[in-house]
């Protein structure tokens, strides 16, 4: 059996498929498509993460593929509806790498609420900025509102109560009766924006969460709140992100994903100059010991799925 990996993952991890699978590591192969497409034509599984795009072409062309691990939970880059069609597995690594996440979004709220971490070269110039960055805020008493309560969100949630902050959410999918709605309170969209001086979003890409949050949704939230989306980039406007910020009318945010992945010089130019805002490459769930847990969870999901054929 033959097992191709298109992007990083922690090496070790692929000591468990042991002698009887060839594993090709080739991290590269996400941005060479011919490349992807030949490494793919003998292979049983492939595993991948946010950037391959498994689509009609290349589950046309590995004829044998049985399986597709995914070193991560979303799924929007992958056709499920031809893996369907092919009887090939799909697997999330669901929960590896729930806590990176959480800590994420926990570290980049205290740091947006706070403001006082951005003054390195102020102080190096010789400037005092203590008046300025003594008007940072707390997050203890402020409502933390999460857009899908799902596994991460519910991870966020509990830490964010044991800070002292108040968790609202809004997940249409989740039962009124599901016990994860305990100490949370349940919201509609609109009512979500209102309350929420900090936004996190937890929703995937879909059709009906592509620009949810436009210019009419962030004119809804609360004046001076922070955004997070750790989520996908296009669930949220961009540019109308960058004008709330510009205006003031948003107080922060924190984005990790972005509707151009990698961003480039011209998608980022946008963003040059926006106040209390952080950036960072898609990594809110890649720490190194998420990074283990999640490549540990993807191989034995794939391992596993092999087997199981083999002796199906």
């Amino acid at each position: 059996m033959r097992v191709v990996v298109t992007e990083f993952m922690d090496e070790t991890a692929l000591r468990a498929f042991g002698p009887g699978v060839e594993v090709h590591y080739g991290p590269g192969l996400v941005d060479d498509r011919p490349a992807l497409l030949d490494a793919v034509r003998d292979a049983d599984a492939v595993i991948v993460r946010n950037r391959t795009r498994v689509d009609a072409e290349v589950i046309a062309a590995a004829t044998a593929l049985r399986a597709v691990g995914r070193l991560g939970v979303g799924l929007d880059n992958i056709d499920l509806d031809a893996c369907a069609a092919r009887g090939v597995a799909v697997l999330p690594a669901t929960g590896a790498n729930t806590l990176s996440v959480a800590e994420y979004v926990i570290g980049t709220m205290l740091c947006l609420v706070r403001g006082a971490y951005a003054s390195n070269a102020a102080m190096i110039a010789g400037d005092w900025p203590r008046g300025r960055l003594g008007e940072g805020g707390e997050i203890a008493g402020r409502t933390l509102g999460l857009l899908g309560f799902g596994g991460i969100a519910r991870a966020v949630a509990g830490k964010a109560r044991a800070l002292g902050m108040a968790v609202a959410a809004h997940d249409p999918a989740l039962p009124d009766d599901d016990p994860a709605w305990t100490d949370v309170r349940r919201s509609s969209l609109a009512e979500l924006l209102e309350v929420a001086d900090v936004l996190s979003l937890h929703v995937p890409l879909t059709d009906g969460t592509r620009g949810l949050i436009d210019a009419r949704a962030l004119a809804g939230m609360k004046p001076g709140a922070i955004l997070i989306n750790t989520a996908r980039g296009g669930i949220v406007d961009e540019a109308a992100l960058v004008a709330a910020l510009k205006s003031g009318a948003l107080g922060g945010a924190a984005l990790d994903v972005f509707a151009t992945e990698p961003l480039t010089a011209e998608s980022g130019a946008q963003f040059e100059d926006c106040p209390n805002l952080i950036l960072t490459p898609h990594i809110a769930g890649v720490t190194d010991e998420g990074n283990r847990r999640v490549s540990e969870v993807t191989v034995e999901n794939v391992r596993r799925t092999l087997m199981e054929a083999a002796h199906g």
